[in-house]
């Protein structure tokens, strides 16, 4: 299914990595509740994609919060990125976004902009065979405030040299939508894993 365009005449895409490029939402899920089973913590699915866009470390401050744990932030974090990787080689591509990734690349520039490492994105885009697409990556450390702060959007913008208003932002959460609204940019909604 190719995802509709909003109209404009756009001349950067801005992709959301997991979830939006990578079909990696079922894979981090894996990967979280075999992390989190070492300390004996529930993290549901619904909660899971509740959250979807909110950086690692956040998630895991609320959880310790919510179950009155201690899990030290930076080892969960490094464990369920460890149990990520081990699961790349079962990645795909959302087939919606890979077909615009496909038809657009070398007539506008590309950029990811992630609340996730770049290690990870870079992982999950080698993965892909996607890499050598992407003009600029924007990974969690490259800017200080988490979506649906613009920021992120905004420097990817910069990087490529275009303005905001003719950036098209692709993300499957509520809070990049939020992020790419802020940014003064048009977006196109990615239907998550049940809703394709």
């Amino acid at each position: 299914m190719l995802l509709p365009l909003p109209p404009g005449e756009f001349r950067a895409y801005l992709f959301d990595c997991d979830g939006t490029i990578a079909d990696s939402m079922p894979l981090h899920h894996l990967a979280w509740v075999e992390t989190l089973k070492e300390w004996d913590c529930d993290f549901s699915e619904d909660l899971f994609y509740a959250w979807g866009g909110r950086p690692v470390a956040d998630i895991i401050v609320e959880l310790n919060e919510r179950h009155g744990l201690a899990m030290p932030v930076e080892a969960v974090a490094a464990r369920q990125e460890t149990l990520y990787q081990e699961s790349l080689p079962r990645l795909t591509a959302v087939p919606g976004v890979l077909r615009h990734i496909e038809d657009a690349h070398g007539r506008v520039p590309f950029a990811v902009v992630s609340g996730s490492t770049r290690e990870s994105v870079t992982a999950s885009l080698d993965a892909l065979g996607l890499t050598g697409k992407f003009d600029a990556l924007v990974c969690a450390g490259d800017y200080a405030r988490a979506k649906p702060d613009p920021e992120g959007f905004l420097l990817a913008a910069r990087l490529l040299g275009v303005p905001p208003e003719s950036c098209l932002v692709f993300e499957d959460t509520d809070l990049g939508v939020a992020a790419a609204t802020a940014a003064g940019m048009a977006a196109v909604r990615v239907p998550s894993p049940r809703q394709r």
